[in-house]
């Protein structure tokens, strides 16, 4: 699994002009996965979202989760993050999960970060052809994967 995490005072996913998921103060995750995921990578990335302390502290220092500024969450598929660049210039996607494997990974993934952060996640719509706005606050931008475990 591969997950941007994006700090953000806002965000929004709309597809086809209706609004399908919106936060305020919180974390705009873009979630790929691949075939060899598991569900003990799911549970790794769920906890380490809801514990990563990127929001400011009274004295303006990177000392807070989510959970403790009662952040929200917007979760959005993004395949697009296993693109391959290595031959020519169309990028090559047969590294991301087919739509057969990647549909249950990705509700069980939103369904352990909800309980890792014990709210409802905000969430786009798999395969759907999305329009994301969000206000980056910071800019912090955080990228993860569980086949680095050891990076992180």
């Amino acid at each position: 699994m591969r997950i941007v995490i994006q700090r953000v005072t806002e965000a929004a996913v709309k597809i086809e002009g209706r609004t399908k998921g919106q936060i305020g103060l919180g974390l705009l995750l873009l979630a790929g996965f691949c075939p060899n995921d598991t569900a003990e990578d799911l549970k790794w990335m769920a906890g380490k979202v809801a514990a990563l302390r990127i929001f400011s502290d009274a004295e303006g220092k990177m000392n807070l989760s989510i959970k403790d500024v009662n952040g929200e969450a917007l979760v959005i598929s993004q395949f697009t993050l296993y693109a391959s660049t290595k031959r020519g210039n169309r990028p090559s996607y047969t590294n991301a999960a087919p739509p057969a494997v990647a549909i249950p990974l990705y509700e069980q993934f939103v369904k352990l970060l909800e309980e890792a952060l014990e709210k409802p996640v905000q969430t786009g719509e798999f395969g759907a052809d999305m329009k994301v706005s969000l206000l980056n606050d910071g800019p912090v931008t955080i990228v993860m994967d569980t086949e680095h475990k050891d990076l992180f």
